[in-house]
């Protein structure tokens, strides 16, 4: 596994259509680029979340996330496709609402996907699932962009404040996967939820070129020129010449 972490911030993306923009669209060696962010309350594990699925390693302490960008390649049904992963600053409420940084709107914006964290352990992180997925699905209008809903530290049962059955219930109401993690201690849950989104992004990527080769199919054939046909027409012709030649 080859991995990569590009010391850049979401403040240094390029525009939204801009040149450089669409240089983004491909990963390295012409792979297709699947791009996903990480978004949730502040101390629900994003960053531990990203690095576990990067490295299956789990790193219990980080410093202030400064909104790191990684690189990694995975297989999805025999295709190598780059993954960019962007981890981001933890999301605050203030009166109720959701304080969303201009860098963080562009992330989601820049995004192909979405996870969407919270704790167990943090009722508010919880709170916020709602909000959030309205936020990213109005920052991409006229599209379905795919989320996921991840609850982390599940192997943290004394201190729980949330059921995760209550996670289940709600993803499945915004029509978004769910899936239960303890990033300290299970790998395959965390690759399972990022490996669902990549899927899901491959297959949009796709070029739609099969329902036109079905259009195509359902137009009749002309048919073949019958041999009778032929020599009738044929036999027309001659005589028609004939009874031109006569009469000159």
């Amino acid at each position: 596994m080859r991995l990569i972490q590009n010391m850049c911030t979401i403040a240094e993306y390029p525009a939204q259509g801009s040149a450089a923009a669409s240089d983004c669209c491909v990963g390295a060696a012409g792979r297709r680029l699947v791009k996903i962010a990480v978004v949730g309350a502040s101390g629900v594990g994003k960053t531990a979340l990203v690095v576990r699925f990067l490295t299956k390693r789990f790193i219990g302490d980080y410093e202030r996330n400064a909104g790191n960008l990684y690189t990694r390649q995975v297989q999805i049904e025999g295709e190598t496709l780059a993954i960019q992963v962007q981890d981001t600053p933890g999301i605050q409420v203030h009166e109720n609402s959701l304080s969303c940084s201009e860098q963080l709107n562009r992330c989601i914006r820049w995004a192909d996907a979405v996870v969407i964290v919270f704790s167990i352990t943090d009722y508010k992180s919880y709170e916020l699932i709602s909000q959030l997925h309205q936020h990213v699905q109005q920052l991409h209008l006229g599209t379905r962009l795919p989320v996921v809903v991840v609850a982390n530290k599940a192997d943290l049962l004394h201190v729980k404040q949330v059921d995760p059955q209550l996670g289940l219930q709600l993803a499945s109401m915004l029509g978004c996967s769910f899936y239960e993690v303890s990033v300290s201690e299970n790998y395959n849950d965390v690759y399972s939820a990022f490996h669902v989104l990549c899927k899901e992004v491959s297959h949009k990527q796709q070029p739609s070129s099969t329902p036109e080769r079905r259009r195509t199919s359902l137009i009749p054939r002309p048919k073949s020129p019958n041999m009778q046909d032929l020599k009738r027409r044929f036999k027309q012709a001659l005589s028609a010449k004939v009874r031109t030649v006569t009469s000159v």
